[in-house]
């Protein structure tokens, strides 16, 4: 198990947290550290398959395919999938790879950048296990499905959207109850369909904008989106036909979650010269407006991880909350490896 352990952590770090650290370096603490023990209770339950084997192409044209990942770890098959389409769109000028038999893959803004670093624009989409509450429903129905668009500005600059269709990521009701916080207005419901701000009573999420006179349904025609793109086209579970993401459950164990995923490459260059300066002038446009009153910058996606990578680069490390330190430590312990070096805020 020692071994498998290290090759988990080597994947998740390189595959889910992106070439600058893990999730939580970009600000996701809902998809870094906070899920590891999930990780590896997926392990422990023989509910991903670390054999030796690759994802295959079950069909392809010039410009896309269809593969299986064989229950194989998400990052890995999902670096695959977005390697794949970057190829053909060097190639064609767009590349569209719709994948089944996929495992989570963490952060979904990863594989986007991935081809933004390349020139390209990305887009990265994935379902989920079912915690969206369509509206006017009150049971969970979808995932949280999660999707990101990546794209290259001028310099060093790009736009990087990475974001759930729920109104939050289910991590982030995690991380309030790890840190003793209620969950804002908005957030998600209790077991009898009613709004509730404690987390530990949360049964399900509201589509992102809430309920439907704030513009709910949007989030909910969004994650019925994603679930065309990954799911439709790849022939993946879909909607509630994915199993809940716990491992402590016995009926979960040896069972993929054959999750839906699509990943997405454009080449800029096929279309009108001049792509990253008007994309540039655009952000900065955004940036360089009035603020509101109370507000001292107007940010563009993206910005707000760049902050946080910043920061954690000040700090020499990045900051958790101290009983996150204290559980992955006893993981540590646990799979006798080594322990983390603490950086509190």
């Amino acid at each position: 198990m020692e071994n498998k352990l290290l090759f988990f952590v080597f994947l998740f770090e390189s595959g889910a947290g992106g070439c600058h650290g893990c999730a939580d370096y970009r600000n996701h603490y809902s998809h870094g550290l906070n899920r590891l023990r999930f990780y590896l209770g997926e392990i422990e339950a023989g509910m991903v398959d670390l054999q030796n084997r690759q994802p295959t192409i079950v069909k392809e044209s010039v410009a896309t395919a269809l593969v299986d990942g064989h229950n194989l770890s998400g990052p890995f098959t999902a670096m695959f999938c977005m390697d794949l389409a970057m190829k053909k769109a060097k190639e064609t000028g767009i590349g569209w790879v719709s994948a089944r038999g996929c495992n989570h893959f963490g952060i979904a803004g990863w594989y986007s950048m991935k081809a933004s670093e390349q020139g390209l624009v990305g887009m990265a989409f994935t379902n989920t296990s079912p915690m969206m509450i369509p509206t006017r429903a009150k049971k969970p129905t979808l995932g949280t499905n999660a999707m990101s668009v990546a794209a290259p500005a001028n310099g060093d600059d790009s736009f990087v959207l990475d974001m759930a269709t729920t109104a939050v990521a289910y991590g982030k009701v995690q991380i309030r109850n790890r840190t003793g916080q209620t969950i804002p207005e908005g957030w998600a419901m209790d077991g009898e369909g009613k709004e509730t701000q404690d987390g530990e009573a949360v049964r399900g999420l509201y589509p992102l904008g809430g309920k439907e006179q704030t513009g709910g349904y949007k989030g909910y025609g969004l994650a019925m989106m994603l679930e065309i793109f990954g799911a439709m086209l790849s022939g993946s579970n879909y909607g509630p036909n994915i199993r809940f993401w716990n491992p402590s459950n016995p009926e979960n164990a040896g069972k993929g979650a054959n999750l839906g995923q699509c990943f997405v490459a454009i080449d800029p260059s096929a279309f009108e010269d001049g792509f990253t300066d008007r994309l540039g002038d655009l952000m900065n446009i955004c940036r360089q407006r009035e603020p509101a009153d109370g507000e001292t910058e107007v940010l563009v996606a993206g910005d707000m991880e760049r902050q946080h990578m910043e920061k954690c680069e000040r700090l020499g490390g990045i900051p958790y909350p101290e009983n996150q330190i204290t559980e992955a430590n006893e993981i540590a312990k646990q799979y006798k490896t080594e322990a983390m070096r603490p950086v509190f805020q």
